[in-house]
Protein backbone atom coordinates (compact mmCIF):
# COMPACT_ATOMS: atom_id res chain seq x y z
CA UNK A 1 0.00 0.00 0.00
CA UNK A 2 1.01 3.26 -0.80
CA UNK A 3 2.03 5.79 1.74
CA UNK A 4 1.52 8.39 -1.44
CA UNK A 5 -0.99 10.47 0.75
CA UNK A 6 1.32 10.78 4.11
CA UNK A 7 4.42 12.23 2.85
CA UNK A 8 5.05 16.17 2.45
CA UNK A 9 4.33 17.30 -0.91
CA UNK A 10 7.65 18.43 -2.73
CA UNK A 11 7.18 21.36 -4.66
CA UNK A 12 9.93 22.45 -7.49
CA UNK A 13 10.59 25.57 -9.53
CA UNK A 14 11.97 25.03 -12.90
CA UNK A 15 14.38 27.54 -14.01
CA UNK A 16 17.65 27.78 -11.89
CA UNK A 17 16.26 24.97 -9.85
CA UNK A 18 15.80 21.73 -11.64
CA UNK A 19 17.43 23.00 -14.74
CA UNK A 20 20.19 25.04 -15.39
CA UNK A 21 19.66 28.63 -15.30
CA UNK A 22 22.56 29.37 -17.84
CA UNK A 23 20.23 28.86 -20.87
CA UNK A 24 17.93 31.39 -19.79
CA UNK A 25 21.07 33.68 -18.99
CA UNK A 26 22.08 33.55 -22.26
CA UNK A 27 18.96 33.93 -24.45
CA UNK A 28 17.71 36.95 -22.17
CA UNK A 29 21.29 38.75 -21.98
CA UNK A 30 23.34 37.56 -24.65
CA UNK A 31 21.16 36.64 -27.32
CA UNK A 32 17.90 38.99 -27.01
CA UNK A 33 20.45 42.22 -27.06
CA UNK A 34 21.98 41.07 -29.98
CA UNK A 35 18.54 40.34 -32.23
CA UNK A 36 16.51 43.10 -30.91
CA UNK A 37 19.86 45.42 -32.35
CA UNK A 38 19.97 43.31 -35.69
CA UNK A 39 15.84 44.19 -35.71
CA UNK A 40 15.64 47.86 -34.99
CA UNK A 41 19.46 49.00 -36.13
CA UNK A 42 20.99 49.78 -33.40
CA UNK A 43 24.26 48.93 -31.26
CA UNK A 44 24.74 46.11 -28.82
CA UNK A 45 25.41 48.71 -26.41
CA UNK A 46 22.17 50.93 -27.41
CA UNK A 47 19.91 47.46 -27.29
CA UNK A 48 21.58 46.23 -23.61
CA UNK A 49 20.00 49.48 -22.17
CA UNK A 50 16.99 49.84 -23.87
CA UNK A 51 16.20 45.96 -22.74
CA UNK A 52 17.67 46.70 -19.18
CA UNK A 53 14.99 49.84 -18.78
CA UNK A 54 12.34 47.02 -19.81
CA UNK A 55 13.62 44.11 -17.89
CA UNK A 56 13.53 46.51 -14.76
CA UNK A 57 9.95 47.92 -15.39
CA UNK A 58 8.71 44.88 -16.08
CA UNK A 59 10.85 42.29 -13.35
CA UNK A 60 8.37 39.97 -11.34
CA UNK A 61 5.07 40.37 -12.64
CA UNK A 62 3.52 37.95 -15.25
CA UNK A 63 4.32 40.29 -18.31
CA UNK A 64 8.01 39.23 -17.19
CA UNK A 65 7.53 35.96 -18.08
CA UNK A 66 5.38 35.89 -20.93
CA UNK A 67 6.85 35.03 -24.68
CA UNK A 68 3.96 36.92 -26.17
CA UNK A 69 4.18 39.94 -24.34
CA UNK A 70 8.37 40.12 -25.40
CA UNK A 71 7.51 39.27 -28.57
CA UNK A 72 5.41 41.84 -28.35
CA UNK A 73 7.47 44.61 -26.99
CA UNK A 74 10.65 44.16 -28.60
CA UNK A 75 9.75 43.32 -32.03
CA UNK A 76 11.82 39.94 -31.67
CA UNK A 77 10.06 36.51 -31.84
CA UNK A 78 11.10 34.95 -28.15
CA UNK A 79 9.63 32.30 -28.00
CA UNK A 80 10.96 30.82 -31.80
CA UNK A 81 14.58 32.14 -30.53
CA UNK A 82 14.00 30.55 -27.53
CA UNK A 83 13.06 27.30 -29.05
CA UNK A 84 16.23 27.58 -31.98
CA UNK A 85 18.34 26.76 -29.16
CA UNK A 86 16.51 24.32 -27.05
CA UNK A 87 19.66 22.23 -27.17
CA UNK A 88 21.05 24.85 -24.61
CA UNK A 89 18.49 23.55 -22.07
CA UNK A 90 20.44 21.80 -19.21
CA UNK A 91 19.01 20.11 -16.44
CA UNK A 92 20.67 20.22 -13.36
CA UNK A 93 23.28 17.93 -11.29
CA UNK A 94 21.49 15.65 -9.33
CA UNK A 95 17.81 16.50 -11.15
CA UNK A 96 17.52 12.76 -11.79
CA UNK A 97 18.69 11.45 -8.70
CA UNK A 98 16.61 13.17 -6.88
CA UNK A 99 12.80 12.69 -8.44
CA UNK A 100 14.03 9.45 -9.04
CA UNK A 101 14.45 9.24 -5.00
CA UNK A 102 11.43 11.68 -4.30
CA UNK A 103 9.33 8.71 -6.99
CA UNK A 104 10.70 5.80 -5.09
CA UNK A 105 9.69 7.08 -1.73
CA UNK A 106 6.68 8.30 -2.35
CA UNK A 107 6.69 11.78 -2.40
CA UNK A 108 3.90 13.86 -4.47
CA UNK A 109 6.16 15.90 -6.49
CA UNK A 110 4.90 19.21 -8.00
CA UNK A 111 6.53 21.70 -10.63
CA UNK A 112 5.14 25.28 -9.62
CA UNK A 113 6.97 27.64 -12.19
CA UNK A 114 6.83 30.91 -13.34
CA UNK A 115 7.66 29.75 -17.09
CA UNK A 116 4.69 30.48 -19.24
CA UNK A 117 2.85 27.76 -20.77
CA UNK A 118 4.83 28.03 -24.14
CA UNK A 119 8.07 27.56 -22.17
CA UNK A 120 6.84 25.30 -20.01
CA UNK A 121 6.34 23.12 -22.85
CA UNK A 122 8.78 23.23 -24.92
CA UNK A 123 11.34 22.55 -22.01
CA UNK A 124 9.27 19.49 -20.23
CA UNK A 125 9.58 18.06 -24.31
CA UNK A 126 13.38 18.92 -24.04
CA UNK A 127 13.77 17.69 -21.04
CA UNK A 128 11.32 14.45 -20.46
CA UNK A 129 10.69 15.75 -16.80
CA UNK A 130 7.03 15.99 -17.20
CA UNK A 131 5.93 12.11 -15.98
CA UNK A 132 7.50 13.08 -12.52
CA UNK A 133 5.09 15.20 -11.38
CA UNK A 134 1.71 14.35 -10.31
CA UNK A 135 0.95 18.69 -10.39
CA UNK A 136 2.60 20.92 -12.86
CA UNK A 137 1.34 24.44 -12.90
CA UNK A 138 2.12 28.36 -14.53
CA UNK A 139 1.67 31.41 -13.16
CA UNK A 140 0.01 32.33 -16.50
CA UNK A 141 -2.64 29.67 -16.08
CA UNK A 142 -3.45 30.87 -11.78
CA UNK A 143 -3.34 34.68 -13.48
CA UNK A 144 -0.51 35.78 -10.48
CA UNK A 145 3.43 35.39 -10.59
CA UNK A 146 4.80 32.96 -7.66
CA UNK A 147 6.43 36.38 -6.12
CA UNK A 148 2.78 37.12 -4.91
CA UNK A 149 0.58 35.22 -2.22
CA UNK A 150 -2.48 35.22 -4.63
CA UNK A 151 -0.31 32.52 -6.85
CA UNK A 152 -0.41 30.31 -3.55
CA UNK A 153 -4.00 30.98 -2.71
CA UNK A 154 -5.17 30.17 -5.94
CA UNK A 155 -3.26 27.07 -6.48
CA UNK A 156 -4.12 25.28 -2.73
CA UNK A 157 -7.58 25.83 -3.79
CA UNK A 158 -7.11 23.73 -6.98
CA UNK A 159 -4.63 21.41 -5.41
CA UNK A 160 -5.14 21.17 -1.66
CA UNK A 161 -1.91 20.19 0.20
CA UNK A 162 -0.54 20.89 3.70
CA UNK A 163 1.40 24.27 3.97
CA UNK A 164 3.02 23.05 7.61
CA UNK A 165 4.68 19.77 5.75
CA UNK A 166 5.43 20.59 2.58
CA UNK A 167 8.75 21.83 1.17
CA UNK A 168 9.45 24.45 -2.06
CA UNK A 169 12.55 24.75 -3.45
CA UNK A 170 13.38 27.95 -5.83
CA UNK A 171 16.11 29.76 -6.62
CA UNK A 172 14.78 33.44 -6.42
CA UNK A 173 14.09 35.35 -3.12
CA UNK A 174 10.76 37.47 -4.00
CA UNK A 175 9.28 34.11 -4.60
CA UNK A 176 10.55 32.08 -1.53
CA UNK A 177 8.92 35.34 0.66
CA UNK A 178 5.84 34.28 -1.41
CA UNK A 179 6.02 30.97 0.00
CA UNK A 180 6.48 32.10 3.05
CA UNK A 181 3.92 34.76 3.76
CA UNK A 182 1.52 32.08 2.05
CA UNK A 183 2.56 29.52 5.32
CA UNK A 184 5.07 27.15 3.85
CA UNK A 185 7.70 26.12 6.47
CA UNK A 186 10.35 24.44 4.59
CA UNK A 187 11.38 26.66 2.17
CA UNK A 188 15.68 26.08 0.57
CA UNK A 189 17.01 27.88 -1.92
CA UNK A 190 20.07 26.78 -4.37
CA UNK A 191 23.73 27.82 -4.05
CA UNK A 192 24.51 27.89 -7.94
CA UNK A 193 21.36 28.46 -10.04
CA UNK A 194 23.51 29.02 -12.93
CA UNK A 195 26.61 27.42 -13.77
CA UNK A 196 28.36 30.09 -15.73
CA UNK A 197 28.09 32.37 -12.65
CA UNK A 198 30.43 31.34 -9.19
CA UNK A 199 28.04 29.91 -5.85
CA UNK A 200 26.26 32.12 -4.15
CA UNK A 201 27.95 32.48 -0.68
CA UNK A 202 24.90 34.19 1.35
CA UNK A 203 21.26 34.12 1.07
CA UNK A 204 18.03 34.38 3.58
CA UNK A 205 17.05 30.94 3.00
CA UNK A 206 19.28 27.83 3.66
CA UNK A 207 20.78 26.64 0.29
CA UNK A 208 21.07 23.78 -1.22
CA UNK A 209 24.49 23.28 -3.13
CA UNK A 210 24.07 20.14 -4.61
CA UNK A 211 19.93 18.56 -5.35
CA UNK A 212 21.00 15.62 -3.56
CA UNK A 213 21.51 17.65 -0.37
CA UNK A 214 17.33 17.72 0.03
CA UNK A 215 17.67 14.32 0.66
CA UNK A 216 19.37 14.14 3.54
CA UNK A 217 17.14 16.62 4.70
CA UNK A 218 14.08 14.53 4.33
CA UNK A 219 15.59 11.59 5.89
CA UNK A 220 16.09 13.65 8.98
CA UNK A 221 12.66 14.93 9.04
CA UNK A 222 11.18 11.27 8.54
CA UNK A 223 13.82 10.38 11.72
CA UNK A 224 12.25 13.17 13.48
CA UNK A 225 8.31 11.87 12.86
CA UNK A 226 8.95 8.62 13.85
CA UNK A 227 9.91 9.66 17.30
CA UNK A 228 7.55 12.78 17.65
Amino acid sequence: MSNHSKKPTIIFDMDGTLLDLAYDDFIWNHLLPIRYAETHQCTIEQSKNTLFDFYQEHNHTLNWYSSRFWTAKVGVDVLAMQIEYKDKVKKREGCLELLNYLKDNDYPIWLATNADAAGLKFKLEKTHLAKYFDVIVSSETIGHAKEFIEFWEILAKQHPFDAETSYFIDDTEKVLNGAKKFGIKNLFSISQPSSDNAPRTEFAYPMLNNLTDLIEHLEQAEEREKYA
